[in-house]
């Protein structure tokens, strides 16, 4: 019996990501989506095209082809479907964003229903790959509810629900390439996937490019507060400049030069949190902003800037980052700049900075960073965001 992975979610994680990985593993890829355009496509190649743009060169990669295992596609509606391949998988992962876990729970508990069933007992993890710090507990909750009150009993001792960090950036395919190709992806040729070791259940399977890393949350709030942060601030400054891409953003020196004064803000304070080699993690910081001007890689400002009122949360990249810096005695003004500019983020097509935007228009600014932020009125930073604030509005 052929080793498989099911994937939730056949999107930009998913496919530019994760299906490479499994796919480079030996695991036969399984999708689960609702985008039935791409659900034939995939289905009708056994493989898709995986285009990797790097600052060097650009390299194409058939992701399920000549190996035997192949890419499959199932739609999410398809319960039964779905459940029946839960049963059988030797991997499950999930890339559908933190909004969507609730969706996919009911899924994957028929799933371990009917592997259970069968008398199957062996573990089995989840690699969670979403921008939610508490992925794998709110996941958990969701699959025990769904699960019969019988089965209940078994799901810590069988399932491990085991966090990631993505730092692989890709940008969501334009309309054209979408048109010529459903299946197309771009993504950097970065493969590193951090996951926490503790969390596995069983043996950890052999995936390529996986890092069982531990302690897991010097790795998450080092991913949050420094690529997340820094990519939000890029694209909130890049909003306020007009630019259309990332890297356009970066090659203005107001914005590099503020996006470079937040990182150093939230470097050390994670390197008084957690230890970090200050060297070597200036490094990380100087490559990452090296991928992030990545020209080929085309990351827009819209991808950058979007979901304001989840990136300004209290234990988000922003809030998060600067109150990790107040906790060190570190003043966190680029990081308040930051959280300014996304407070000024109005895109028309983004419903969450509409919703953002009415809030501000109806209840004042100090109100809304305090209901969306936790920052209240008379913290020192709340009085760095609104001078922040009014200058970029002014």
């Amino acid at each position: 019996m052929e080793s498989s992975a099911l994937i939730f979610g056949a999107g930009s994680v998913g496919r530019g990501f994760l299906g490479q990985l499994f796919s480079e593993s030996g695991y036969a890829v399984v999708f689960v989506d609702i985008d039935e355009p791409l659900i034939a496509a995939l289905n009708a190649r056994g493989a898709y095209t995986l285009r990797l743009a790097g600052l060097t060169g650009v390299e194409d990669l058939v992701v399920g082809f000549p190996r035997t295992a192949g890419v499959r596609a199932l739609d999410a509606r398809d319960v039964e479907a779905v459940a029946a391949e839960v049963a059988r998988a030797s991997l499950l992962a999930t890339a559908v964003g933190a909004r969507a876990l609730e969706s996919i729970a009911p899924l994957i508990a028929a799933g371990l229903t009917q592997r259970w069933g069968s008398g199957e007992t062996a573990p089995i993890n989840i690699i969670l790959c979403e921008n939610l710090r508490d992925a794998p507990d709110v996941l958990r909750r969701q699959v025990r509810a769904a699960l019969p009150e019988a089965l209940r009993v078994h799901l810590d001792a069988r399932v491990g629900f085991v966090p990631a960090v993505i730092a692989r950036m890709v940008p969501i395919p334009t309309p054209e390439q979408r048109a010529a190709d459903p299946t197309f992806i771009v993504a950097e040729p970065y493969r590193v996937l951090p996951v926490d070791r503790a969390a596995f259940v069983g043996e950890i399977p052999p995936v390529a490019g996986m890092q069982p890393v531990t302690p897991f949350v010097a790795y998450t709030d080092r991913k949050l507060y420094i690529h997340n942060a820094a990519h939000a601030i890029l694209g909130y400054l890049g909003y306020r400049r007009g630019y259309t891409y990332g890297y356009e953003a970066l090659d203005d020196p107001w914005v590099r030069e503020r996006v470079v004064q937040a990182l150093a803000e939230a470097s050390r304070a994670l390197i008084a949190e957690y230890g970090f080699e200050p060297v070597s993690f200036q490094e990380h910081v100087d490559y990452l902003l090296l991928r992030f001007a990545n020209r080929v890689l085309g990351d827009p400002i819209e991808r950058l800037a979007r979901d304001p009122l989840r990136k300004l949360a209290p234990g988000d990249r922003l809030v998060g980052a600067a109150r990790l810096a107040e906790k060190h005695g570190i003043h966190p003004d680029g990081l308040a700049l930051g959280i300014a500019a996304a407070l000024t983020y109005d895109h028309p097509t983004d419903l969450h900075a509409v919703e953002l935007q009415a809030a501000l228009a109806r209840d004042g600014l100090m109100v809304t960073l305090e209901r969306v932020c936790g920052i209240a009125a008379d913290e020192p930073l709340a009085s760095r965001v609104r001078e922040h604030y009014n200058s970029l509005l002014g």
